[in-house]
């Protein structure tokens, strides 16, 4: 009997992981089992989880007093998946494995019961920890073989029960995983196309140039009008993932516990649309241990917020921050929590309670005090924010039965394709890349104008009463318009466009 023993695990911390010494210590006295450094409730219940697993898979448990820590001691961890490494550190203790059996290996996994190893979440994020640790071995749970297997220079094993991985342990008869590239679909294959919306002309190219430059877009109509049918079409024309994007949102998906028992890994963008009774938490992360909210969900996709007014004043004004930093900060009793939240924020609302203001067949009921305080619940300063305000007319019946076909999806997409890649030979080396993305002294360099536009954007500027931030938003949708155009300068023309996107729906 060892009586000492230690073995490595993870935890997951914020998007990433952390390692952690599991230290297991036997000594006499009466039978207890006590788990230190700052455990949270799961891992202080593997306790009974443990004792039962040993026992159901026909390995001893000790009757002695046990000490498990967990270091370092002022690092919180979380989750179900140190039930493997706590179990591993037992049976080393009492010598029915060697430590030099479990030296320079990973081990992350729940425990049943029965003693089968449960899938959990976050292991791809601890899994590339521990490459990052310089770990050669990892063994992780056989329904996150699909997470492990997108890391390279590590060997991954996956083990189904504790009995099989104590079996490899002592005599090697698993095989590790095959590394896998993450697959990227070129195009999407959805319901949704772009050809099912008739007319709407103005609007489906107000989306085109919001996908083409990550510009946020409003969207302001009647009920009916097909605001929500063409947000849900937005994704189909963005371009496609690169492969760090893909990992990197299949990282917060993993943390979140949104992959499992999925066949496929995330190689879409997302596009996310959180109902308006949404707290404010499960849109910006939160939590007593931090994890991803709406906007993180929403990282490199879309965010999708229909009925944007009925939003609580307190959800809508938190989306200033990421909309600025496209990152949110969760700070909380044992750290600050980092989380990314790069995403093309597009709204929907009614331009009234009744909703048909302005409508040219029904008529509005509503009172101008009742107008007025549901148009102030989107503020100014969130409302400078948007790129792109754009008024959804009633469709009319000509339009329905037109029989001309509409431009498909994938049309749309090889334009906005075209456009993404202007940008990223103009913006790459300044690690940007997107014009929406661009700062003010990278709007000044790449968003000239002549003397034409700029007499243009002077009048609309005094006239309208733009705010500086919505000055270098016109450029840089403007700048967006010219690389549709295939254009190397911004003409008179595109300026024009760019300021009636921006201020349509309050003309």
């Amino acid at each position: 009997m060892c009586l000492y023993a230690k073995v490595l695990g993870e935890t997951p911390v914020g998007l990433n992981g952390a390692g952690v010494i599991v230290e297991v210590d036997l000594e006499r006295g009466l039978p207890g089992f006590e788990i230190v450094g700052l455990p949270d409730m799961a891992i202080r219940e593997s306790r009974e989880r443990v004792r039962t697993a040993l026992k159901n898979s026909g390995f001893p448990f000790p009757q002695n007093r046990i000490t498990v820590n967990l270091a370092p001691a002022n690092l919180r961890k979380d989750g179900s998946g140190l039930d493997l490494p706590i179990a591993i550190g037992i049976l080393v203790s009492l010598g029915v494995l060697p430590q030099a059996k479990v030296q320079n290996k990973v081990f992350i996994g729940e425990l049943s019961l029965e003693g089968a190893i449960r899938e959990v979440s976050g292991v791809l994020p601890m899994v590339l920890e521990a490459r990052q640790q310089g770990i050669p071995d990892v063994f992780i749970p056989y329904g996150n073989g699909e997470e492990g297997c997108l890391v390279d220079t590590v060997s991954v094993f996956t083990p189904r029960h504790l009995k099989e991985l104590v079996s490899h342990l002592l005599q090697p008869c698993l095989e590790p995983l095959p590394h896998k590239e993450l697959q990227l679909s070129e195009t999407e294959q959805s319901d949704l196309d772009f050809a099912d919306v008739h007319g709407q002309k103005v609007v489906k190219r107000a989306l085109e140039i919001a996908a083409a430059g990550g510009h946020n877009i409003l969207l302001v109509g009647s009920p009916g009008s097909g605001k929500t049918m063409l947000a849900r079409r937005l994704p189909t024309i963005l371009p496609p993932m690169t492969k760090e994007e893909a990992l990197e949102v299949t990282k917060i998906y993993s943390i979140a516990g949104l992959l499992n028992n999925k066949a496929q890994l995330i190689n879409q963008r997302p596009f996310r649309s959180p109902h308006h009774t949404i707290t404010l938490s499960a849109l910006i992360g939160g939590g007593t241990v931090p994890v991803p909210g709406e906007v993180t969900l929403s990282h490199n996709g879309v965010l999708f917020l229909d009925e944007f007014p009925e939003f609580s004043r307190a959800a809508i004004e938190v989306l200033r921050q990421p909309l600025e930093d496209h990152f949110v900060m969760i700070s909380r009793i044992h750290g600050s929590y980092v989380f990314p939240a790069s995403f093309l924020l597009c709204c929907a609302e009614n331009p009234c309670p009744c909703g048909y203001l302005g409508d040219e067949v029904k008529q509005c009921a509503c009172r101008p005090a009742d107008i007025e305080r549901y148009q102030r619940k989107i503020s100014g300063p969130l409302s400078d924010r948007i790129d792109l305000q754009v008024h959804v007319p009633r469709v009319e019946y000509k339009d329905l039965r037109a029989k001309e076909e509409e431009e498909t999806s994938a049309q749309i997409r090889t334009r906005v394709c075209a456009a993404r890649n202007i940008q990223l030979k103009r913006l790459r080396s300044l690690g940007v890349y997107c014009n929406a993305a661009m700062n003010h002294r990278q709007v000044e360099r790449f968003c000239k104008l002549d003397p034409t536009g700029n007499a243009l954007l002077e009048d609309a500027f005094c006239k309208l009463g733009l705010s500086a931030r919505s000055y270098d938003r016109i450029l840089k949708v403007a700048r967006t318009i010219a690389d549709l155009a295939g254009s190397a300068n911004i003409l008179p023309s595109h300026i024009a466009e760019a300021i009636q996107l921006r201020t349509q729906q309050n003309q």
